[in-house]
């Protein structure tokens, strides 16, 4: 019996979308958090709270560490934006150490958050890549989003699977990692999570399942800034494939804000409330020691300003610039009036305070090119990781110093807990240093023999004033003299391949000790630098 050709061409085609339609999860990105590891961890704090129950809470520092999410080194005036004067920030640099090599230990948000609150490479624990609040649901929408959809200078990268919605769901920090809030908790100092939180949103991977007493801000991100139809707010959008995306979700969900993880309803405009309620949290706790997490999501897009900051900037006639001029602008008041609470309620001499970003300016938005530094956001250039980075300690860290040689987000953690007397559990490597003796001129040397980066196919190291990047998969080595060409215009690489062998090598020793990445990305981000294409995991 003969089959005729359109019912042939029908089952072809029946099997053809069964096969679009089916899910792209694997196993392959399943978490198991790891109980035996987090009673143990259990453990260790409640020995730092026996150890610490009787001493003297006056010897220990106050800790505030302040974050801004996309803030290039050079968007403020303390590290020479020519656009606007960060008057705050540079008081505080003034006051303190102002760090010219400061880097994050990852180009985009979510890992380097990761990083700084646990002292350690991200990577350490699998935290590679940046976790997606949405995976593609099968195939038909994966290569629809592949193949139809213009996503700009953002690739959609060659995925074979991805994570389950439980695996999702499980993405953040491991509970048997250890936060800088635990420790300080268990030693006996009130905390507090004001901002952006990035590092996961089950129910164990909250802000205060994670050692913090209270909370205030969202989970996700990015989240609005204020009510877009508020006359009072100025709002810009920008034409990169993501901006529906970001501008749809509002506050909800995910994106809601929270006071202790129960959503609520917010009318001040965000980066001024995030202050307000670090203010409150300072002078609720001003008799005992704390500890206060403050990362802002500003200069984050979506953007939105209130018009007496934009108003302020009225000589740009780049709307977009003059948005993204004012909303740092207003981080830096917000700054401003968080140290002007500790230095009028008389804690400053006993409140170590450090001001740093999460990664590089978000040159895509357009409104920041990070100039002189090359790259931005995403990328393992300079102006990807090279951040602000400050910390003043009056009386302990001398005034007006510039410090120089390479050091790293990780470092709070390294300083927070030794400062305050907590010895850290000897069962896993720390990879953060206290960087007080090195501010004081105690210590000589660099505090980190090398710094290293590893997101999916592309990595990069620091030592000395030697720079690589490199990405094997596409087949390219940059090497650049950091002393000579911090704006990385000239590779060095053929002129010298032994240093390019050496530095590899390093690399290849550190990646021994590293987790595989425990989630995948969806895109890679396309820039050109010195007139070249680069792609990074985003």
């Amino acid at each position: 019996m003969k089959v005729r050709p359109t019912i042939l061409l029908g089952i072809s085609l029946f099997a053809g979308l069964g096969y679009l339609l089916l899910p792209m999860t694997s196993d392959e990105w399943d978490i198991t958090f790891d109980e035996a590891a987090v009673a143990r961890k259990e453990a260790y704090l409640q020995q730092i709270e026996a150890d610490h129950a009787g001493r003297d809470p006056s010897s220990k520092p106050n800790i505030i560490l302040i974050t801004a999410d996309d803030l290039g080194l050079t968007d403020i005036s303390l590290y020479g934006s020519p656009h606007l004067t960060t008057r705050h920030l540079d008081r505080l640099g003034t006051e303190g150490a102002v760090c010219t090599e400061g880097y994050a230990t990852s180009p985009i948000c979510s890992p380097s958050r990761a990083g700084t609150l646990t002292g350690r490479y991200q990577q350490r624990f699998g935290y590679e890549l940046q976790p997606q609040s949405r995976y593609p649901k099968n195939r038909l929408e994966y290569y629809v989003f592949k193949h139809f959809i213009d996503t700009d200078n953002w690739k959609v990268n060659h995925n074979v699977s991805f994570p389950d919605a439980e695996a999702q769901e499980k993405q953040g920090i491991p509970p048997a990692e250890y936060t800088l809030a635990e420790l300080l908790d268990a030693a006996g100092y009130a905390t507090a999570m004001m901002g952006k939180w990035h590092v996961g949103h089950h129910e164990r991977l909250v802000p205060t399942a994670r050692g913090f007493d209270e909370m205030y801000g969202f989970y996700e991100a990015f989240t609005l800034f204020a009510d877009t139809t508020d006359p009072g707010i100025v709002n810009h959008q920008h034409s990169d494939f993501s901006n529906d995306y970001i501008w749809g979700k509002g506050r909800q969900g995910l994106w809601a804000i929270r006071r202790n993880e129960q959503e609520i309803q917010e009318d001040r405009y965000l980066t001024t409330a995030i202050a307000e309620e670090t203010v409150r949290f300072i002078a609720a706790h001003q008799d005992e020691p704390f500890f206060a997490y403050v990362p802002f999501n500003a200069p984050h897009t979506p953007f939105q300003a209130t018009k007496k900051y934009f108003d302020q900037f009225a000589h740009v006639k780049d709307r977009n610039k003059r948005v993204y001029y004012a909303m740092i602008q207003a981080l830096d008041d917000a700054v401003g009036r968080i140290v002007q609470a500790v230095d009028s309620l008389g804690l400053a001499e006993n409140t170590l305070i450090c001001f740093a970003s999460d990664n590089g300016g978000a040159t895509y938005t357009q409104a920041t090119t990070n100039h002189p530094l090359a790259g931005g956001k995403m990328t393992l250039f300079e102006g990807g990781i090279n951040v602000p980075f400050i910390m003043r300690w009056p009386g302990t860290i001398p005034a007006g110093t510039a410090y120089r040689r390479p050091v790293s987000l990780m470092d709070f953690f390294a300083t927070g807990t030794e400062e305050a007397g907590i010895p850290l559990p000897e069962d896993r490597v720390f990879d953060g240093v206290n960087l007080i003796p090195y501010l004081r001129g105690q210590t000589a040397g660099s505090p980190h023999e090398a710094l290293c980066w590893r997101s999916h196919t592309n990595r990069a190291i620091r030592k000395g004033k030697w720079k690589l990047i490199y990405d094997e998969k596409a087949g390219y080595d940059l090497l650049f003299d950091l002393e000579n060409d911090k704006n990385e215009t000239t590779n060095l690489a053929e002129q010298y391949p032994r240093v390019v062998k050496e530095l590899k090598a390093e690399v290849k020793a550190w990646e021994k000790e590293l987790d595989d990445p425990r989630w995948p990305n969806i895109m890679n981000f396309e820039i050109e630098v010195n007139g070249k294409l680069y792609y990074f995991a985003a």
